[in-house]
């Protein structure tokens, strides 16, 4: 009886490890490789992005032709090739800074033009917008939720400062971008001129964004499901999803950061704002919450206030 109780538990066992290693490898492929994606989905976003801000398109457009707006290509992380485009301040010999803008999951270098203008048109600040791994122009196996995207940004920021010479550099993220930028603000030996971050609605972990999804999309709970995808995942692109986390990043952040987050957003939980927040606890540190505002809506809803929070923090920044 004893013999074959262990007998059959361990078949069960079997049989459960090979599920969950099945369900692990499905949930990877469905979180970091989905489609469409990258040029195949550049139509649609340039469409969200004039949804976000009418007219973007046309403006983009119209400084691409001028030959303002530039585009050019680097050898990213893992040797992938990644794109960006750039655009000088709209009155070059008074430039404020540059930002480098950073998009969301799923989303590339046009989605979010609304910041692209309000720091170039509206700051008056040098710009560089990159797709990160796996979106827009860029290559890339599959998306890395920031963590191995830092490695890129951080690429862009020297490539931005070699273009236009500026020692005051903000990196402004959004989602995914946002959390990229968190998790680059606690990297080590960072230029000099990287002076400034601000994250709009990002997650705490790829560990925690992924739970919250697993949980609202398939109603499972993060084990074993998310285990296995995590496992599968550091096989085959060498980051884990509990490994990708901005909160252990800003535990070594000592640079200012803006943090914004609407508390209606149950996309990335308006909770993981607090989480950030307190993760962070050296150098300077401000919170806007936006009331009302549902996931990366913050500008949207408050346009104005928008512009204000992140112009008045740039310039106490500035002053420190």
């Amino acid at each position: 009886m004893t013999r074959k109780f262990f007998h059959s538990a361990a078949l069960l066992a079997a049989v459960i490890m090979m599920s969950s290693c099945a369900v692990g490898s499905f949930m990877c492929n469905y979180a970091l490789t989905p489609t469409p994606h990258g040029v195949d989905d550049i139509e649609r976003t340039r469409h969200k992005a004039d949804s976000l801000l009418p007219g973007s398109t046309a403006w983009y457009d119209a400084l691409h032709e001028q030959g303002i707006l530039k585009d050019t290509v680097i050898t990213g992380y893992n040797d992938v090739s990644v794109h960006a485009v750039y655009a000088p301040a709209k009155n070059p010999k008074k430039a404020q800074g540059t930002a480098i803008v950073v998009h969301g999951y799923g989303d590339n270098h046009f989605v979010f033009l609304y910041l692209v203008r309000m720091y170039r048109d509206d700051f008056n600040y040098n710009v560089l917008v990159p797709d990160l791994q796996y979106h827009g122009y860029s290559g890339g196996d599959a998306i890395q939720m920031g963590w191995f995207d830092r490695f890129d940004v951080l690429k862009w920021a020297e490539v931005a400062h070699g273009i236009f010479r500026d020692d005051f550099m903000v990196v402004h993220g959004v989602s995914m971008g946002a959390a990229t930028t968190m998790m680059l603000s606690g990297e080590e030996n960072l230029p000099a001129y990287i002076r400034a971050f601000v994250e709009d609605c990002g997650y705490t972990s790829a560990w925690d964004q992924f739970a919250t999804n697993l949980k609202e999309s398939f109603h499972l709970p993060a084990f074993p499901v998310l285990n296995s995808a995590s496992i599968v995942c550091k096989r085959r692109y060498g980051w884990s999803f509990k490994e990708a986390s901005s909160v252990n990043q800003l535990a070594k952040c000592d640079r200012p950061m803006l943090f914004i987050h609407g508390d209606a957003d149950d996309f990335v939980p308006f909770s993981h704002l607090q989480k950030n927040y307190d993760a962070k606890v050296n150098g300077y540190k401000e919170m806007w919450v936006t009331p009302g505002a549902v996931h990366a809506n913050s500008f949207q809803k408050y346009p104005e206030e928008y512009k204000a929070h992140v112009k008045a923090f740039l310039e106490k920044v500035k002053s420190l």
